[in-house]
Order: structure tokens, then C-alpha cells, then sequence
């Protein structure tokens, strides 16, 4: 496993920012009003959670079970995040296009992180 001075040097962070700042975005200006503070806080704040873990578990890098323990929670939120995509689609609030982007995107975030994850259990080594 690579070695990285920064959580920015990071593929899973760069995506899952990226990828955050855009739902973000596609939320603010495309949802309807009623589900701007209900359906629309939960999928922003799921989003940038799986960032906040990411970073959290890499500045935690030296305790491989804590890191670990991050990267399970920025999984984890990535999982929420796809359920909120589902419910928004679902009930008519999030265009085709809009869900297929965004929930394509975010199984490929989520395999990225597992992947990222098992790196880290059968790699990890404290410098």
C-alpha cells in the first residue's frame, strides 16, 4: 500500500469530496421545496460525512483499528447516501439522469472504500 503524506493525496477523499460538493450543488438547485430540509439535509450531511471519516480516520493512521474504525464509518455513510439517492428517485424528487449519475458514481465510491479499507486491515503498518 502507498504511503501518503496527506489525506488529500488520497483517491477515495478526492472522489468522495468531489462527489459531495456536487450532490451538494445538484440538491441546493434541483429539489423540490418541501424536501430541502428533510430528504435533501440527510443526503448532503451523508455525503459529506463519508468525507469527514476519511479524514478523521487518516489523521488517526498511527491506531490501525481506529482508522480502520473510520474507514467503516465513511463506508457506512456512503451506504446511506446511495439509500437517500433510492428515496429520492423514488418518490419523484431526483430526475433519471440526475440518480443514475449520482448512484453510479456512488457504488463506485463505495467499492473504492472497501477495497481501500481491506488495503489498510492486511497492509497497514505504523512508520
Amino acid at each position: 500500500m502507498k504511503r501518503s503524506k496527506s489525506y488529500r493525496d488520497l483517491d477515495v477523499y478526492l472522489i468522495a469530496r468531489d462527489l459531495a460538493v456536487q450532490l451538494h450543488e445538484l440538491t441546493i438547485k434541483t429539489l423540490p421545496r418541501y424536501e430541502m430540509y428533510e430528504e435533501g439535509s440527510q443526503i448532503r450531511r451523508s455525503s459529506k460525512s463519508i468525507v469527514s471519516n476519511i479524514v478523521e480516520g487518516f489523521g488517526r493512521r498511527k491506531y490501525k483499528n481506529e482508522f480502520i474504525q473510520f474507514l467503516t464509518y465513511a463506508v457506512a455513510s456512503c451506504d446511506e447516501t446511495k439509500i437517500h439517492l433510492d428515496l429520492l428517485y423514488e418518490t419523484g424528487s431526483l430526475k433519471k439522469e440526475d440518480f443514475e449519475n449520482f448512484s453510479n458514481r456512488y457504488e463506485e465510491l463505495g467499492a473504492k472504500l472497501f477495497n481501500f479499507r481491506k488495503a489498510v486491515i492486511e497492509k497497514h503498518r505504523v512508520s
